[in-house]
């Protein structure tokens, strides 16, 4: 993997580069579309990339893992050809999903053993066999095994939980080392920020991580809860000591303003399940504003979903027929929203990276933040 870093915007910290590997290229910024156990809900890859313009999807360690497994998907050749994707791929550790489960899980320096939430079968997560997984997997991009504190952690839990996360990342690093790619594809290693809401901590994570050296850094334990002020804050510690030439990565984040205002400090990747969640409950994001698609207000609302937008989804069907089709239980309802938040982030991204190199991206996100933002 290699991060080529092409422009920063003059009067920001919003930065458009490329990531090259073996599956193609990504430009930055970029909103990745999460596909927890190797599909995106509701959406076929051609899809995804005819329609939405997605560059690069997401899978989960700890689903992939689970269902199909392992065994399943090293005989597919991997996930990307199982799922029918020829394009990059990135793994999260299955770390936050295991540490969610804080009612059937032990926690260890040896790792995490956790039950599954399918059968109540007992499991175990080291950051080697995490490694193994995502080998296995055969993501381009790989994650470390990292602790996620929730967001209310005490600054000595935190400080404690970072420094096994740190000793995790070496192992990761090690053992990643040590034991190739399985498909002929290269792999990178990412190691992930954590911290909570503590500067000092923040930056400590950072400063070890980058001890260890990593071809990538995500920003992870954001989005949990805190004020958005406080994520943006932690944020700009955060990417005062990461390097300028590596790809930045915040985990889990979020709405179409929460993307925007950290491209503005300087971070390149996004994923979050939001846009699909939020679509398979009647919520659209548009150029307009936040829609709601089951208020009666739209039962004769005969234009297109999106008028600002040219695709498919966004264009052929009104709002009005949309939500016929989710008052009706309708798949083609589902997928509709579905597709336009998609399409909506996407768009959002390619805005952004054009107002980066205009050097315009101040005046461009002041323009836009109240529109996407506003309730209709």
């Amino acid at each position: 993997m290699e991060f080529i870093l092409e422009h920063t915007d003059a009067g920001t910290g919003a930065r458009a580069g490329r990531i090259e590997t073996d599956h193609g290229t990504i430009l930055t910024p970029v909103f990745m579309p999460v596909g927890t156990v190797g599909s995106v809900k509701g959406v076929s890859p051609r899809e995804l990339k005819q329609d939405i313009g997605a560059q690069i999807t997401l899978g989960n360690t700890y689903h992939l893992y689970l269902r199909p497994g392992t065994e399943v998907l090293q005989k597919a050749g991997g996930l990307h050809r199982f799922q029918n994707w020829d394009a990059p791929i990135l793994t999260d550790s299955g770390g936050y999903q295991v540490f969610s489960l804080s009612g059937i899980r032990k926690l260890s320096e040896e790792g995490v053993r956790f039950q599954s939430h399918l059968d109540g079968s007992y499991h175990m997560f080291s950051p080697e066999a995490v490694m193994d997984i995502q080998r296995a997997i055969g993501a381009d991009i790989m994650m470390v095994l990292d602790e996620c504190p929730p967001g209310d952690a005490s600054h000595t839990y935190a400080d404690e939980s970072n420094d096994l996360t740190i000793r995790w990342a070496r192992r990761c690093r090690e053992h990643f080392d040590n034991h190739p790619p399985l498909y002929g594809h290269g792999q990178a290693l990412f190691g992930i920020v954590q911290g909570v809401v503590y500067p000092d901590l923040r930056r400590k994570s950072a400063e070890q991580l980058l001890e260890i050296g990593f071809p990538g850094y995500a920003i992870g334990g954001l989005s949990v809860g805190e004020p958005a002020e406080q994520m943006y804050e932690m944020v700009e510690v955060v990417n005062e000591v990461l390097p300028t030439d590596k790809p930045r990565y915040l985990m889990g984040v979020g709405t179409p303003a929460n993307l925007i205002e950290n491209v503005a400090r300087g971070v390149d990747m996004f994923d979050c399940v939001m846009p699909t969640r939020n679509g398979r409950n009647g919520t659209m994001f548009t150029t307009q504003g936040i829609v709601n698609i089951r208020n009666a207000k739209w039962k004769e609302a005969f234009e297109p979903v999106d008028q600002g937008l040219d695709t498919f989804f966004s264009s052929a069907f009104t709002k009005a027929y949309t939500r016929h089709l989710i008052q009706s239980g309708e798949i083609l309802g589902l997928r509709i929203t579905t597709m336009q938040n998609l399409a909506l982030y996407h768009w959002v991204m390619q805005s952004a990276r054009e107002a980066i190199f205009a050097d315009n991206f101040g005046p461009w996100m002041q323009r836009v933040l109240p529109d996407l933002t506003g309730r209709l």
